[in-house]
């Protein structure tokens, strides 16, 4: 076992030499660490965007964003965090590198499609930077006409990025479906398959047949600031409110696509931490493909303003209420799998917990938007912004470390200081809720959002929200610097420090490029712990030569 692991380590390090190898390598774990890098670097960006705009709405007028200035900073960290960050994140770092050797394959079932997906990503990403250097959009990340086709400000260019990155999503999505249907390892059933797997399959379902609708969309905005084709244009036979329609049909589903994922990870760290077999493992399978067709039949939800009729206000309303329920059942199998378990609070344990925690806020104030007459008052208010940040940044967000957190060693070979761990998780969720509790009670008060001013009654919510800006800023920067700091002066870790069970913790740390030289046997199911332990302490530096 000593030798294997020293010559696969070995192995892994050789591949990495020669940067050329690493731009055409079609090594579905390389790929995944590209995005990483890609992903976090352009998280940051955004990060910081966001506290800008904050710093300037500490006080009432304007400090240091005009109007137009806040506008296009607005929509620059939209774009960035929804088509950048959280849309790819879990699935393309952590699907890319996981997801194959979870279900016991060498690689995704089409190695040099997943390449392009990343220089895709590369291309989409280099659009939208270069969008700035034009002077920047300034019409929010939704891009809604008219005013996209009408503006002044460059919006093309976004277009055509978030176009590209459709595609790049679209064949991700593909390749995760072929992968999981075709090369599972022999004996490894639908049944058999880790939560985390069946979550990124209901998602990649989404990406291809979701995705599609939006690239047409933003064709189609192009060729009206084109040609003046008229499609969404009110004076020339079009309608605006189609536009509306047809974004959220992807839209709608695209937030499954940010937080299924999520909710994988969930499923996967709670029985490990727990060290109990998840509870209800066909409803919470199930559950991920419920959340993927029903949360493509509420898009409309977005637009009980717009002037729909009452029939169809009520439907979609009804239909938002439904959705919710595979998501609780969702919550009360993790909660069942918790009861009575011998629970360890690891950092990866500690995401686990705020994932519920915020994504029930998340969820509940989402039920609060359902209902039409309380959708009439807080639309368009920092109340929705409070939701949407409680929904994806404290769903999907959180949960991108929360795995980072859990599979740092098996990526990297190297333990994190755990102190450090508990302290920058700590400052982000206390940072996080201060950031945006506020802004739920500013929106009940009618503090309309993206406005870059306001009325002074609102000032003391905006001053306590600008605050957790900077607490939330540092919590994330601490996170970084605990894992940069960890690649290089980190203990080794073992190959499996958590005691888990599914196929990822079986193969050495960092994995070698052919994880598997034979189809690896399915001797237990991916939950079944009674014959795995954890060690005592999983962060001592081990003693076998294994890990020298």
């Amino acid at each position: 076992m000593a030798s294997h692991a020293h010559d696969s380590e070995v192995d892994y390090i050789r591949d990495k030499k020669g940067i050329m190898s690493w731009l055409t390598t079609v090594d579905h774990k390389r790929i995944a660490l590209l995005y990483l890098v890609m992903i976090i670097t352009f998280f940051l960006v955004a990060v910081g965007l966001g506290v800008m705009m904050r710093l300037e709405l500490l006080n009432p007028g304007t400090d240091y964003l005009d109007g137009q200035a806040y506008n296009q900073v607005l929509t620059l960290h939209g774009v960035i965090m929804i088509f950048l960050f959280i849309l790819p994140g879990i699935p393309a770092v952590f699907g890319n590198f996981f997801l194959p050797i979870m279900v016991g394959a060498n690689d995704v079932a089409f190695p040099r499609l997943n390449l392009l997906s990343w220089y895709l990503y590369v291309i989409g990403s280099a659009f939208a930077l270069c969008s700035v250097a034009l002077g920047g959009p300034d019409t929010g990340w939704t891009f809604y006409v008219p005013y996209s086709a009408m503006s002044q400000a460059n919006v093309i260019i976004p277009l055509l990025a978030a176009f590209i990155l459709g595609f790049s999503s679209i064949l991700t999505g593909l390749n995760f479906i072929v992968t999981i249907h075709r090369m599972r390892a022999p004996g490894m059933g639908w049944r058999d398959l880790p939560l985390f797997a069946w979550s990124s399959y209901a998602t990649a379902w989404i990406a291809v047949l979701a995705t599609p609708v939006v690239g047409i969309t933003l064709v189609l905005v192009i060729l009206e600031r084109f040609t003046g084709v008229g499609v969404f244009d009110a004076s020339k036979g079009g309608d605006p409110i189609l536009f509306q329609h047809l974004f959220w049909i992807y839209s709608h589903p695209a937030v499954y696509i940010m937080v299924l994922p999520a909710m994988g990870m969930v499923s996967e760290i709670i029985p490990v931490f727990s060290r109990r077999r998840i509870f209800g493992y066909r409803f919470i399978a199930m559950s991920s493909m419920a959340i993927a067709a029903i949360g493509s039949l509420v898009w409309a939800h977005h637009m009980f303003t717009s002037g729909m009729a009452d029939e169809g206000r009520i439907i979609f309303s009804f239909l938002t209420f439904f959705v919710s329920v595979p998501s609780a059942v969702k919550v009360f199998n993790w909660l069942g799998t918790m009861y009575k378990g011998s629970i360890k609070v690891e950092p990866p344990m500690l995401f686990a917990l705020a994932f519920i925690f915020l994504f029930a806020i998340g969820g509940f104030t989402g039920l609060m938007n359902a209902s039409l007459s309380t959708d009439i008052h807080v639309h368009d208010t920092s109340f929705i912004v409070a939701h949407f940040h409680y929904t994806m940044f404290g769903g999907t967000g959180f949960m991108f470390f929360g795995a980072l957190f859990y599979w740092f060693p098996k990526m990297f070979g190297r333990m994190y200081n755990r102190k450090m761990a508990y302290t920058s998780f700590w400052f982000f969720f206390v940072g996080f809720n201060t950031l945006y509790m506020p802004l739920f009670f500013a929106g009940l008060e009618g503090m309309p959002r993206r406005y870059q001013d306001y009325l002074p009654e609102y000032t003391t919510y905006h001053q306590i929200s600008t605050y957790g800006s900077w607490i939330t800023a540092t919590g994330i920067l601490m996170m970084v610097g605990t894992l940069l700091h960890a690649l290089k002066n980190g203990k080794r870790a073992l190959m499996n420090p958590w005691g888990a069970a599914t196929l990822e913790w079986f193969v050495p740390s960092p994995p070698p490029t052919h994880q598997f030289h034979h189809a690896p046997p399915i001797t237990h199911g991916p939950y079944d712990y009674k014959d795995i332990e954890a060690p005592e302490n999983a962060w001592a530096e081990p003693a076998t030569a294994e890990a020298k």
